[in-house]
């Protein structure tokens, strides 16, 4: 049941893709079609003379993106096991890393009509956000999302979705580019779910607020590990242009064999605009599991997390992120402790569809988790570049 480096929660109980082979065949198929696709884009750039773009004709029919993220992580206390600490996905020190590699097909449904989206991962990151049942625990090849979807013509539009998706949880996502922050929170990797796979139904009741319902197999399973289903509720609110808020619940068994040791989560997203140039996101968290503290009670996590972005520029930005995670029990990061970390992040695009971040991380704890438990806190400089086609 723990979330440690490297993401011990999630055991397998079956391998739908199966061997060395596989992985090598689908990673390097990803990587083939993403210089062919990158390569001809960039060709294309350069010709200034209007022309047919059959390429582009042909991205837009198939909605199809293309994603690459790498990075470098420094670690200044130089640990024998090559690890950053209670980190998930910037988990290497002193090491270059290929995160992630991804091909998304994406089709949104008109009114009456169907729609689907499909997202291929490959590289260090998608080792991590396996779902149960779906790959073997170091496959570098991840099935991130694949599902359809109905708007049914009831209303402004009832959507109903069926298949495997992302959370709606937290104020972050897999993807770096989509983040504040390169490296991801606390909250992030520890507090809440990755992915769900079940049925999901929308609906937008104004252009203040919308509704989310789902009723899926939990958290991070592909395949069920009990008899129970997780429920879940999404509202969103956006009282203003300024202001949005996103509120969350979850609720349903997650042991393995186990219908009726509950696991619930609480987790609230607000966005705040409150100058032209400056973001502020608060994200807070809260979750139990009956029967999982080590006394035999309920164990409990909770944290906090903020976010403070500044525009300096169309081409630079800063980010500052502080937070607070409490894992009272010990069930997510195996200690009972009390972590902090605080993160500056500058953001330079240096190009339309390139980001680059370098950030500074420090990290600690009431207890000695880091440097093989030998020390309180954590120092990281670390270098993010992404692409996105």
């Amino acid at each position: 049941m723990l979330r440690k480096t490297s993401r011990t929660t999630n055991n397998f109980t079956k391998d739908n893709f199966k061997g060395g082979t596989m992985k090598k065949i689908m990673t390097h198929a990803i990587v083939a079609m993403m210089m062919v696709f990158s390569f001809a884009a960039s060709a294309r750039a350069e010709d200034a003379k209007p022309a047919p773009n059959p390429l582009a004709d042909i991205k837009a029919a198939l909605g199809l993106s293309i994603y690459l993220q790498g990075g470098y992580s420094y670690n200044f206390k130089n640990p024998d096991s090559g690890e950053n600490d209670l980190r998930v996905f910037d988990h290497k020190a002193n090491s270059f890393t290929f995160d992630l590699a991804q091909i998304v097909f994406t089709k949104d449904a008109p009114a009456g009509g169907v729609g689907y989206k499909l997202k291929l991962s490959a590289g260090e990151t998608a080792k991590f956000i396996h779902s149960r049942g779906l790959g073997k625990a170091d496959d570098e090849f991840d099935l991130t999302e694949a599902y359809i979807n109905y708007l049914a013509p009831v209303g402004k539009g009832l959507k109903l979705q069926f298949g495997k998706f992302v959370t709606m949880h937290g104020a972050e996502v897999i993807e770096a580019k989509d983040n504040m922050n390169y490296s991801r929170s606390l909250l992030f990797n520890y507090a809440i779910p990755f992915t769900h796979t079940g049925l999901m139904a929308g609906y937008a009741f104004s252009d203040q607020v919308n509704a989310n319902l789902y009723l899926v197999n939990g958290w991070d399973n592909t395949d069920d590990n009990n008899k129970g289903k997780t429920v879940g509720l999404t509202v969103g609110y956006t009282p203003m242009e300024q202001i949005g808020m996103l509120f969350n619940i979850m609720f349903g068994p997650e042991k393995d064999s186990n219908n009726s040791d509950n696991r619930f989560l609480f987790d609230w997203v607000g966005t705040f605009k409150p100058m032209k140039n400056t973001t502020v996101v608060l994200n807070t968290d809260y979750a139990s599991e009956e029967h999982s503290a080590s006394t035999g009670g309920t164990a409990k996590w909770y944290g906090i997390a903020g976010y403070v972005k500044y525009d300096f520029s169309d081409l630079l930005s800063a980010t500052v992120r502080a937070e607070y995670f409490n894992d009272k029990d010990g069930l997510r990061t195996g200690t009972a402790q009390k972590l902090k970390e605080i993160t500056l992040t500058p953001e330079f695009r240096v190009a339309k569809a390139i980001i680059v971040r370098p950030e500074y991380r420090h990290d600690w704890s009431d207890k000695s988790s880091f440097t093989g438990g030998s020390r309180k806190s954590q120092d990281t400089i670390s270098l993010g570049v992404m692409y996105t086609w």
